[in-house]
């Protein structure tokens, strides 16, 4: 019986070594043609050096196309070529591999990125996280925001009314200690937000929710920044936005639920789920105002984000 003939060549490992020295140990493979005929045109041989992947390791196999010392023939004349196979480790095999067409890995990556607390997607190309720390810089940075939306207290002080009862004007003698270095966190904030010099910064002044509710002014301005933050919401030429707070969980919660219940049309119980999961435990204040307010908002359709339902 005849047996087929190839025009590719074939490789065997001579069996005269364990399989658990393929590791430590050179090894020969013997490159056979079963013919004297010519390699077909569409074969073609390897590089002068060429690289295996042999048991977590790398081979370096030499042109069996090379002539060499060693070279000798069988018994029935065919021309037997010896190939030297070198175990190399990875590392030195990816140093020593030509890489003009491949693409470059970096092993090791120069900076820390780290978010902000509370970081999450609320939507494509908006941002929900607490206050951002220095160390959340370069994290931000790679996101490329457009706009920042900060609902808090920090930056306002300056700013308050002044109150007609004897109590308020007692509160107000009594200046608040910076014990956190609050300010300070605030202003290299900001300085990082114009050395960015393509994000706008929204510093609006929300209060927290907290009793008793007396204080209609600061209710008033919180409804009015509620409101302007929506309305930057609903202009997509402002994202990416980052939404955030000082922790990220009730101020931010109250403006997403808000987003969910007025611009998306979510069930009142998949809000409330999504605010408890950031929040730690309901807020009923929260949960109420995202329930019954109803703002009046402008809406430009050319504008308008596609997740927008109104």
């Amino acid at each position: 019986m005849r047996a087929e003939t190839s025009t590719r060549p074939r490789y065997c490992i001579q069996p005269h070594l364990p399989a658990a020295s393929l590791r430590n140990s050179l090894t020969t493979v013997k490159r056979i043609r079963t013919t004297s005929e010519p390699p077909s045109p569409a074969y073609s041989p390897p590089e002068e050096v060429a690289y295996r992947d042999i048991g977590g390791y790398f081979w370096q196999m030499m042109d069996p196309a090379v002539d060499r010392s060693s070279s000798s023939t069988d018994s029935n004349g065919t021309k037997i070529q010896d190939t030297e196979l070198i175990p190399l480790p990875r590392a030195a095999a990816s140093a020593t591999t030509p890489t003009d067409n491949s693409p470059t890995l970096e092993t090791h990556i120069g900076i820390n990125l780290v978010p902000p607390l509370n970081f999450s997607l609320v939507e494509d190309g908006i941002y929900r996280s607490g206050f951002p720390m220095p160390i959340n810089y370069p994290f931000l940075q790679q996101v490329n925001l457009k706009t920042i939306i900060y609902l808090g207290d920090l930056g306002h002080q300056d700013h308050e009314s002044p109150s007609s009862s004897d109590n308020s004007n007692k509160k107000k003698k009594k200046k608040k200690k910076d014990k956190d270095g609050s300010v300070d966190i605030l202003n290299q904030y900001i300085e990082w937000i114009e050395s960015q010099e393509t994000i706008t910064f929204h510093n609006l002044q929300v209060e927290s929710s907290q009793e008793p509710f007396n204080k209609p002014e600061e209710q008033e301005q919180t409804l009015q920044s509620l409101t302007t933050a929506l309305q930057l919401i609903l202009d997509k030429s402002n994202y990416p936005i980052l939404i955030h707070s000082n922790k990220g969980k009730h101020r931010t919660g109250l403006l997403v639920g808000l987003m969910r219940n007025l611009l998306q049309g979510w069930c009142l119980s998949g809000i409330f789920e999504e605010y408890e999961k950031f929040a730690m435990g309901k807020f009923e204040y929260d949960l109420e105002l995202i329930e019954i307010w109803q703002p009046e908002l402008w809406v430009d359709d050319s504008k308008k984000p596609n997740f927008v339902r109104i």
